[in-house]
């Protein structure tokens, strides 16, 4: 008998409220916002998991198909999301995916960009090769950097520069099926990369890149990592990194650098950046170069100024600058973006100014000195002059036996001066010279051409061979650079006194009909569009038995 049952009672209805606190409730399934009748499954809330929100004009069949591997059907999903009836799901609907059950594929990253020696290693056979624009890079391979640079974009868009001197490994590319997750893993042994990081999808994406000494984990952001026999160091630009030993990570956020030294990798020294520097505008089109880049003067006397190709992401320079001013220089056309940060006294750089630039330059026609039009020299190697009207060109001579300039004949190298020699020789004869100046790498402007004479002989011209075919003879010469047309004679005599037949050929061989038993002798001198003329060559005997 309960002598008083007030008490009992509230400590009864207290026992059932802990208890309803602990038990599952309809608030913790609103993964879905349908009205599908759910089921409690207790397996959901210890498996890494996650989440998909369907689409408009998915179903939850689909969806399946897609992204679980075979083992596991949309029925399977269903039952682990304790929901009875599929077709009460719709557009905003979210379902708990374990990340077991998902599809994991190798998704190869691509080369956008390399400048400089850089060598990809295979990871299959260890074979070294260059490293090449658009070529795939594949789980297990390593690109190592010499003096060169390179730009790698991976399966989800994220992007990673690789500086000169560096070794990074991709120990893992893994896509989830088209889930859009991935999970990307590298090892940079030594050197320096900057990367852009897409942000990761929450629950099961990851991207990490590991040194001998430290480890930093992103979902997201911009930052730069060096290591070496000292440690590792990190710059956050964008987002937050977790950064640190092995284990021991700490969360580093855009504005702060993080240093972890290889002989005590426990300690994690974090410091603020130095600000970016704030630089003087500039047109936004630049039309000729150098250009003068200034910024404010701040207390640091040292910047790092980097310079990106902006479609590519080609790491086009990257150099340590004094002062406040810097010249652009020696870029072609197209869009960059260049990276000024200020140096702290131990070396680190700050968070980065950025300027975007682009470069049109146009080439202008030079103005030809010397030769004269239809001039004549002695040298077999003229010297040629002209004047160059445009700003940061480069220019070379052309030569050739015709107008069209089909086929050069000689070239000079290209170079700004406004001199130069042929790249070889020029034998006597006549031939035509123009100018062709080139700006930004794909803007060039051609001259009108002259016509030039070199003075002298054109050499002898030499019989190799005779073939004889019933009554007809056929003769065969050697040709003669330079020279338009050929003169055969034909005579009784080898002193050619009294000449029988005579004529001017185009080609390098003749046929002549001779009557049998009669001895003749022919030769032959080259001809050219100008003055010049070869010397007889020697005369040859014919006779058809």
């Amino acid at each position: 008998m309960i002598e008083n049952p007030v008490p009992f009672l509230t400590k009864v209805f207290l026992m059932l409220a802990l208890l309803a606190l602990g038990a599952p409730v309809s608030a913790e399934l609103s993964l879905t916002r349908g009205s599908a009748t759910t089921i409690t499954n207790a397996s959901s809330q210890t498996a890494p998991e996650w989440v998909y929100t369907l689409k408009a004009g998915e179903s939850f069949t689909e969806v399946a198909s897609d992204l679980l591997i075979k083992s596991y059907s949309a029925g399977r999903l269903l039952q682990y999301n304790a929901i009875e009836n599929a077709a009460m799901l719709g557009e905003g609907d979210r379902i708990r995916i374990p990340l077991s059950w998902l599809k994991r594929q190798p998704d190869p990253a691509r080369v956008t960009s390399v400048s400089g020696s850089v060598q990809l290693i295979s990871g299959i056979d260890g074979r070294k090769k260059p490293l090449a624009k658009d070529a795939l890079i594949r789980v297990g391979d390593e690109v190592l950097s010499a003096a060169g640079a390179a730009t790698i974009a991976l399966a989800d868009g994220s992007e990673v520069r690789i500086s000169p001197n560096s070794r990074l490994i991709f120990n893992r590319l893994t896509q989830y099926g088209k889930s859009g997750m991935v999970d990307t893993r590298l090892r940079l042994n030594r050197g320096e990369v900057h990367t852009r990081v897409k942000p990761v999808i929450e629950g099961g994406a990851r991207f990490e890149i590991e040194t001998p000494s430290a480890v930093a984990a992103v979902r997201g952001t911009a930052f730069s990592l060096q290591t070496g026999p000292e440690g590792t160091r990190l710059q956050v630009t964008e987002g937050v990194v977790e950064f640190g030993a092995p284990n021991r990570t700490h969360q580093i956020p855009a504005g702060y650098s993080a240093t972890v030294a290889s002989y005590s990798s426990s300690k994690l020294n974090i410091r603020k950046m130095p600000a970016a520097p704030e630089i003087n505008s500039l047109p936004p089109v630049l039309r000729q170069l150098p250009a003068e880049m200034t910024w404010k003067s701040a207390q640091s006397a040292k910047y790092r100024l980097d310079i990106f190709e902006t479609e590519s992401g080609r790491w086009v320079e990257s150099r340590e600058v004094d002062g406040n001013r810097f010249d652009i220089s020696r870029l072609d056309n197209g869009q960059y973006v260049v990276h000024l940060a200020a140096l702290d006294p131990q070396g680190m750089t700050g968070m980065p100014g950025i300027l975007p630039i682009e470069v049109d330059l146009q080439a202008r026609t030079a103005s030809l000195l010397t030769p004269e039009n239809g001039g004549s020299v002695n040298d077999d190697m003229p010297e040629f002059r002209w004047v160059l009207k445009g700003e940061n060109e480069v220019a070379r001579v052309e030569i050739a036996e015709d107008d069209t300039f089909r086929n050069l004949i000689a070239t000079s190298e290209w170079a700004p001066g406004t001199t130069a020699l042929p790249s070889r020789p020029l034998s006597p004869g006549q031939y035509y010279w123009r100018v062709v100046t080139e700006a930004g790498g794909n803007s060039v402007a051609t001259t009108q051409p002259r016509k030039l004479i070199v003075n002298g002989t054109l050499p002898p011209v030499r019989i190799i061979s005779i073939n004889y075919i019933d009554s007809q003879v056929r003769v065969f010469w050697e040709k003669v650079d330079t020279a338009s047309n050929y003169r055969l004679q034909l005579a009784e005599e080898p002193g050619f006194n009294d000449i029988i037949k005579e004529a001017t050929l185009p080609d390098t061989t003749a046929a002549l009909r001779l009557i049998p038993g009669r001895r003749y002798f022919v030769r032959l001198k080259a001809l050219s569009d100008g003055p010049l003329q070869s010397r007889w060559g020697p005369g040859r005997e014919l006779y058809l038995e």
